[in-house]
């Protein structure tokens, strides 16, 4: 049994059929990049792994324990939801960092409020991960204080706090310039490095060839190509997928 399952997840706006029928696996310590177009579903997913979303049907297991099964409406209260989100750390691409916190209060506030240990285990835990993240020197800082690229990471940093089983990231260099974002990446690499088990919606095509295991290619809400970075740049075999690459690296 694979670490992560998604089985024919479907999740629907409306009469707008958003995602229609995903399902992959990813196995602990792998890096799997998701790409594709705006629209193509890839946000959606992602908020339905981290129980931002409900999905309409399908299941998600992570381990040995079943998350979510749409057949079980009655599955999933409150107290449930907020447990399922524990599995999984999301770093959003527009940071979302508290302004009225400094980094280390940033760091800390959530593995406090739910007593993921003592207030020192949990300090000493985040001193480790801002230096972990290249930001010792900035850790009393406020946000506004920081570059981008910082408060990016002081968000990483924010998200491995709660020790979660997969790690999301939505497109996080999107909101950056050029020279920052390459101070993202190479965090991400690091955590590759020494084991996370990460999801990562990108576009920076390089990043996604290098650093995965597994490449997925979202096109209308559904898995248009999915394997290796080799298969997938070095011979994609459906036209979208193609031609989506295509456009992609003529951009570069």
């Amino acid at each position: 049994m694979s670490f992560l399952e998604v089985k024919d997840i479907k999740k629907s706006f409306g009469k707008t059929e958003v995602l229609k029928g995903v399902s992959f696996n990813l196995e602990k310590g792998e890096v799997l990049s998701i790409l594709g177009s705006s629209g193509g579903g890839k946000t959606t997913l992602l908020r339905c792994l981290n129980f931002l979303e409900t999905p309409d049907s399908g299941t998600i297991s992570v381990g040995d324990k079943l998350l979510f099964d749409g057949d079980d409406k009655n599955m999933l209260n409150d107290e449930q939801i907020r447990e399922n989100r524990l599995h999984f750390g999301l770093v959003f691409q527009s940071f979302n960092l508290f302004p009225q916190y400094n980094v280390f209060d940033n760091v800390t506030l959530a593995p406090k409020l739910l007593k993921k240990g003592t207030n020192e285990e949990i300090d000493a835990a985040a001193s480790e991960l801002i230096e972990k993240v290249g930001l010792t020197d900035k850790i009393k800082n406020y946000p506004c204080e920081l570059s981008g690229g910082q408060q990016q990471r002081v968000a990483i940093a924010r998200a491995l706090a709660m020790n979660p089983d997969i790690l999301c990231f939505d497109e996080p260099t999107s909101a950056l310039d050029p020279e920052l974002t390459g101070e993202v990446l190479r965090v991400i690499k690091g955590l590759k490095e020494s084991g996370s088990t990460m999801i990562v919606v990108t576009h920076e095509m390089e990043f996604a060839k290098n650093v995965s295991d597994k490449i997925i290619f979202m096109a209308d809400g559904v898995i248009e190509e999915m394997g290796t970075p080799e298969q997938v740049f070095g011979n994609p075999k459906s036209e979208k997928t193609r031609n989506f690459l295509q456009n992609s690296l003529e951009k570069i």
